[in-house]
């Protein structure tokens, strides 16, 4: 499997294309404004079909260029349901982008939940619930590459903003040290935004959460 760590969008949010060359599917961890003009290239050049598009959660910066994205291939789009509101209704969301951006509508068809498992690209996916940012915040970990994509829960030596609806710092925490300190040390997280970290970094600096 390969992975491309593609920031894009106003506010440079991180997408994650993954490619299996083999059998020629893909898959995109969320999608920011712009992304479908970073993607097709790479799509192209490794002869790969996207599949799925899965989101961490359901705030505008993650899922701006979802629309153009299902327009241009298709591809099924998984996310937790109290984030339908705001992936399936883009004037909730408006309000908080830059003025004169736009969102289109994006429908979610299948919902993923706590403890949900699948196989993809051949790696079993975990899904894990961790609010506190958003409601419907997840992360997506692949065990067999050590990676988790975990939205905008936690960062390298941070963690998500919980001043916004439905945020709430409290929460935040105990999903952290529940959710993703749990993980193996040496895991991998993608974060929503800045450069990867891993669960042991954070567990012993991360100056927000401690374990």
């Amino acid at each position: 499997m390969n992975l491309h760590v593609l920031p894009s969008g106003p506010i440079f949010t991180n997408a994650y294309l993954l490619t299996e060359p083999g059998p020629g599917e893909a898959v995109l961890v969320d999608a920011p404004g712009g992304i479908w003009h970073l993607i097709e290239p790479l799509l192209a050049k490794e002869h790969c079909r996207l599949r799925e598009i899965w989101l961490t959660h359901g705030h505008w910066d993650h899922t701006q260029g979802g629309a153009e994205v299902v327009a241009a291939t298709q591809a099924q789009v998984r996310a937790h349901r109290a984030d339908q509101l705001l992936i399936e209704n883009p004037e909730v969301m408006e309000m908080f982008m830059i003025p004169g951006d736009r969102l289109g509508p994006l429908k979610i068809d299948a919902f993923v939940e706590q403890g949900q498992r699948w196989t993809s690209l051949g790696q079993e996916v975990e899904v894990r619930h961790v609010p506190g940012h958003c409601p419907g915040n997840v992360l997506f970990y692949l065990a067999a590459a050590k990676a988790a994509f975990v939205g905008d829960a936690i960062f390298h030596s941070g963690i998500g903003r919980t001043d916004l609806p439905g945020g709430s710092l409290e929460v935040l925490e105990r999903s952290i040290r529940d959710q993703i300190f749990t993980l193996p040390e040496d895991t991998v997280l993608y974060p929503g935004h800045g450069p990867e970290t891993t669960v042991g970094t954070e567990r012993e600096t991360n100056p927000f959460v401690h374990a």
